[in-house]
């Protein structure tokens, strides 16, 4: 079992940044793709970013530009560096981590973190 907690979440500005961390409790964290997903109230949850093991990233295209996601396998760390923030970025992001994939669908996660809150004021 993988146990992951968000931190880095908080309250900022239109046009701040914001880096939010991943950490995982499992050993191998580093043979895990990982990405980030956020759930605006009254939304869906969905796909900001994803890693690799081997460092590839992509990202949805909202976020393109402005995010960006690295991982510290020797901190067993995922980040995600959101800069020129808008309030449509305000949601809780989550982390997951996929075993076998490199992937924005969800549902290919195996686990997942607590979330942390984002808010972007306007």
């Amino acid at each position: 079992q993988v146990q992951l907690v968000e931190s880095g979440g908080g309250l900022v500005q239109t046009g701040g940044s914001l880096r939010l961390s991943c950490a995982a409790s499992e050993r191998t964290f580093s043979s895990y793709d990982v990405g980030w997903f956020r759930q605006a109230p009254g939304t869906e949850r969905e796909f900001v970013a994803a890693i690799s093991q081997t460092g590839i990233t992509y990202f949805v295209d909202s976020v393109k530009g402005r995010f960006a996601i690295s991982r510290d396998n020797a901190k067993k760390t995922v980040y995600l560096q959101m800069n020129s923030l808008k309030p449509e970025d305000t949601a809780v992001y989550y982390c997951a981590a996929s075993m076998y994939s490199f992937t924005s669908e969800q549902h290919r996660y195996d686990y997942w973190g607590q979330g942390t809150q984002v808010t972007v004021s306007s």
